[in-house]
């Protein structure tokens, strides 16, 4: 199941290099509203999945994990609003987005360095926070409840 996960990352990273989303002219062109194939290329991709998401849930399919496909539509939170501004501020100042940073990195590209960076300094950042905040019980997340 590793090799799986290990040759599809390696592949949708190709395919993200490929397709030209590794440059970061490219996406800031997309910025600008000069480029239209990423909107596409994004729109595509909605268009692939909603279909297919619907017929494999209705179809009670079993993911490779062993559970069922449940596609849970939860509402809109203040959280998200904002994580999504800061992705956007951070997309449109660095020119690129985590997947995209990856293959600059990997294609020899020094831009995409300091993406990663921070990428990963949001993850370890955002880990900690999740781990000290306080549960309704009044449990750290860090403690096992008892």
């Amino acid at each position: 199941m590793k090799r799986v996960g290990l040759l599809s990352g390696i592949a949708f990273g190709f395919l993200i290099a490929a397709a030209g989303f590794g440059d970061a002219d490219f996406i800031h062109r997309m910025l600008l509203l000069q480029n239209a194939y990423p909107y596409l290329v994004f729109g595509s991709a909605v268009v692939t999945a909603m279909p297919l998401l619907w017929l494999l849930q209705r179809a009670r399919w079993v993911t490779p994990l062993g559970g069922p496909l449940k596609l849970v539509q939860a509402p809109l939170r203040r959280r998200q609003l904002y994580g999504g501004v800061c992705f956007g501020v951070g997309w449109a100042f660095s020119c690129t987005c985590p997947v995209p940073a990856l293959a600059m990195v990997f294609s020899g590209g020094v831009l995409g360095i300091p993406v990663v960076a921070g990428l990963f300094s949001g993850i370890l950042l955002g880990d900690r926070r999740a781990h000290a905040r306080p549960l309704s019980d009044g449990v750290t997340a860090a403690q096992p409840a008892t």
